[in-house]
């Protein structure tokens, strides 16, 4: 009885959409190419600054982290690759590690460095005062270059910690100044084609200040590197009220947007599952993008779509299901937004309307058009409800307990 309502919603949606001009099949086939990277670390034990909670069927190594994520790219047909960090992932053969991902029908995207565990980090790595701290981070970066180049990723990602928690701790300027060479020493290393991602944020774990506290300073820094290194923009990482579509749309422009992390917050840095919170923002964000996409102008964008996200409280794989699906249907909406009739009330100064046709998108219900594509690709229309009935988690936590 369902599926025959989603169809029935699915037809009627078609009408629609026809009506306003919009190429339906066109849509499909752009849901389809997203891809929306889930993190290696997302399906390990996590916790808070004061505990770890571990849970029975949590991933216990690289390769259970990437049978977990094959499980979400089955059933959801839009995560197709997943990031590894590094130690968390370290293995003796990453050649082995590389065919493993490809026989489970996912690809390894995205190498994180590992910038903050490291008792010697305490002060900091790429910006550290001590000469010997800072060669040890680039040395681990390179590490991670060398990982890259064997399971054929083209994207080096990079957070820091680094930061002071006192004022009159470091000198600003030195800091900048050092993180500017280690930086440079990095990418000199970049295979060719490959993308440098800088991420920024504005506090946590520091407390005074943060080395790359938001978009400018990345987009500094890359400026100063070259065309291989862009801004990662995580959607969890701003202060209360930042206006990220803004950034978004700025970056597209500058030609200085690299990715994304998909995470949601309430009140400051926080993990959660996107669209659980703002799924308009998410939304708006699309749009820039999608609309950018289409402008003749603009160049071709390179935008990689990750999750770093790591769930104590929901279920670590339903909440990357949950994630997924969630981005694919506001990616939808933003599909449908009327781009013409936008452009021409922003014309014609009218901020009502333009607003009208956006909110009209947005309130579209979408999710019998990602049903449809789910079926077919051979997929449930109800990934959730699939993976429940799967057996999964079952299996996964009698052979990890």
């Amino acid at each position: 009885m369902m599926k025959e309502v989603w169809k029935d919603k699915y037809e009627i949606l078609k009408e629609e959409l026809a009506q306003r001009g919009v190429n339906l099949e066109e849509v499909k086939e752009s849901i389809k190419d997203l891809n929306i990277e889930t993190p290696s670390w997302g399906y390990s034990n996590a916790g808070t600054r004061f505990a770890t909670f571990e849970e029975a069927y949590a991933a216990r190594n690289v390769e259970d982290r990437l049978e977990d994520a094959a499980k979400v790219q089955e059933l959801t047909g839009g995560s197709p690759s997943v990031a590894i960090h590094i130690p968390w992932d370290k293995t003796s053969d990453y050649g082995k590690l590389r065919e493993k991902a490809e026989r489970l029908g996912v690809e390894i995207g995205a190498v994180n460095p590992n910038l903050f565990e490291d008792y010697d980090y305490k002060f900091g790595s790429l910006a550290h005062p001590d000469s010997s701290v800072r060669q040890k981070a680039v040395d681990h970066v390179f590490e991670c270059i060398d990982v890259m180049r064997e399971v054929n990723s083209d994207v080096l990602s990079l957070w820091l910690a680094d930061g002071t928690n006192y004022p009159g701790q470091d000198d600003f300027r030195d800091r900048k100044n050092r993180l500017e060479n280690s930086f440079s020493r990095i990418y000199d290393e970049l295979p060719d084609g490959a993308k440098m991602l800088i991420e920024y944020k504005p506090f946590e774990p520091a407390f005074y200040h943060t080395d790359i506290a938001d978009w400018g300073m990345s987009l500094n820094y890359c400026n100063k590197l070259g065309e291989q290194a862009k801004v990662l923009v995580d959607t969890g990482h701003h202060l209360k009220g930042t206006n990220i579509e803004h950034i978004v749309s700025f970056l597209i422009d500058e030609v200085a947007l690299g990715g994304f992390h998909f995470n949601n917050k309430k009140y400051a840095d926080d993990d959660l599952t996107t669209g659980s919170i703002n799924p308009y923002e998410i939304f708006l964000i699309f749009q820039e993008i999608v609309k950018a996409e289409s402008d003749p102008d603009v160049e071709d964008l390179d935008i990689s779509y990750m999750v770093d996200q790591m769930h104590i409280i929901k279920n670590k794989l339903e909440a990357m299901i949950q994630t997924v699906n969630t981005v694919q249907k506001l990616y939808a909406k933003a599909l449908i937004v009327n781009q013409t009739a936008l452009e021409e009330e922003q014309k014609n100064l009218n901020p009502v309307k333009a607003e009208e046709v956006l909110k009209e998108a947005y309130e579209t219900d979408v999710d019998p058009l990602i049903k449809k594509i789910m079926v077919e690709e051979g997929r449930s229309p109800e990934p959730l409800k699939a993976f429940r009935e799967s057996g999964y988690m079952e299996k996964i936590t009698q052979e990890r307990s």
